[in-house]
């Protein structure tokens, strides 16, 4: 097992030379290309390792594709290959493999799409079969589901003959991504509606757009953590426009009330320490990656809290409720389901001084506690996890002044 020991460091005033770009809309940009025949114009792509799986496997030949640990991936490829004149076999990790599918399937199935089940029904491995015809212009799926499946429906519609209506029952989860996926296909062309429930997209994707990727807001609220936590801090961080395609550009306001300030410099933002409210409440229904870093941070301050909307953090890379429930645990905090879907978080009386922290094999959760150095000893445990999102974190992290050490046990 790989260890990082990162010493503590209370204080600092440095920038942030480089985000990683979004790895949401580069993913979204590049299935939009691909269904396009690669006629837009992309810069500035993501180095995270989804990205980069993404553009190995989109336009590739090979019959047998793993995508890893990358759910992002899984199901936006699922979608493309359904609609492709070509047999593809789609598997992955193991945790990729307990990671239901299902519902996105059963929407292809019922569309004309062919796929089987090549191990547990409901679950990767997938064989996709080449698609022959449209059997129908519409269905009905949930809203509160992975809005990944959505969006993959929503862009290989732009394939299919008579387009598509896709109707949405019940609670709409993770909005801000539904509409970033209308907005970057209205950029590639396409002709997208959202009226009340029904999204109804029509065939046809021109395609011809160049497109600049923005910095990546998930990537930056670990940097909004550090400053929240230390004793002195200012921080710049680049590329990242307050008017975003990004749901979890929000963090902006959750961390005013924990105790960071955020101005615009042109295309960049300036953070600074202030002080912070005693009490935290929020509904993470529509920025579920956010949930973490906010929950590291109120317990790191002593600051007890509400949570809503974390359904959709059990089928994440791990599961993240648990995983946070146990590593929380060790800096002495809570987090209870107090009533179905209510979540309570109370922060400890005495913050230790050292805690080792597990991943699960999931980058946030290397990233979230991260930010604990500012004000205590911390080794991360298989801290290469950080790749999928952020390949440089660790060595932003030592830009800021950390004193980290690598060893192997």
């Amino acid at each position: 097992m790989n260890l990082l020991r990162i010493s503590p460091r209370h204080q600092f005033h440095q920038s942030i030379q480089f985000l990683p770009t979004s790895k949401s809309i580069c993913n979204r940009a590049l299935v939009l290309n691909a269904l396009a025949d690669n006629k837009a114009e992309l810069l500035n792509l993501s180095d995270a390792n989804d990205t980069q799986l993404m553009i190995r496997h989109i336009n590739s030949a090979d019959n047998q594709i793993d995508v890893e640990d990358a759910g992002t991936v899984m199901r936006f490829l699922t979608a493309y290959f359904a609609v492709q004149p070509k047999e593809t076999i789609l598997t992955g990790t193991a945790r990729m493999k307990e990671r239901p599918i299902g519902i996105l399937v059963d929407a292809l199935t019922e569309i004309g799409a062919s796929i089987e089940y090549l191990e547990k029904p409901g679950y990767p491995p997938l064989k996709i079969n080449p698609f022959t015809q449209q059997k129908s212009n519409s269905v009905t799926v949930r809203g509160d589901i992975s809005s990944q499946f959505i969006s993959a429906l929503m862009m290989i519609a732009t394939q299919l003959p008579n387009g598509l209506s896709i109707h949405l029952t019940g609670n709409i989860g993770s909005i801000p991504y539904l509409q970033m996926t209308a907005n970057l296909m209205r950029k590639f062309g396409a002709h997208v509606t959202w009226e009340g429930n029904t999204i109804v997209v029509e065939k046809g994707l021109p395609g011809t757009t160049q497109l600049v990727m923005e910095g990546d807001w998930s990537a930056a609220s670990y940097w909004f953590a550090f400053v929240a936590l230390a004793n002195d801090a200012s921080l710049t961080l680049p590329n990242l426009p307050l008017r975003s395609l990004q749901g979890d550009r929000v963090i902006v306001d959750l961390m005013e009330t924990l105790g960071v300030s955020c101005e615009p410099r042109g295309n960049q933002i300036l953070l600074r320490k202030k002080e912070s409210n005693s009490f935290f409440s929020a509904d993470f229904s529509n920025c579920p990656d956010l949930a973490q870093t906010i929950a590291v941070v109120c317990a790191a301050k002593q600051i007890d809290a509400e949570f809503t909307g974390l359904e959709s953090l059990r089928i994440k890379e791990t599961d993240r409720i648990a995983a946070l429930q146990h590593e929380l645990a060790k800096i002495g905090a809570t987090l209870t389901e107090t009533e179905t879907g209510k979540w309570k978080l109370l922060s400890p009386k005495i913050v230790p001084k050292e805690i080792r922290v597990k991943t699960y094999h999931d980058h946030r959760m290397a990233m979230a506690f991260a930010p604990l150095a500012t004000i205590m000893h911390v080794i991360i445990e298989e801290p290469e996890v950080t790749k999928k999102s952020y390949p440089n974190f660790w060595k932003d992290m030592a830009l800021l002044g950390f004193v980290m050490s690598d060893e192997k046990v």
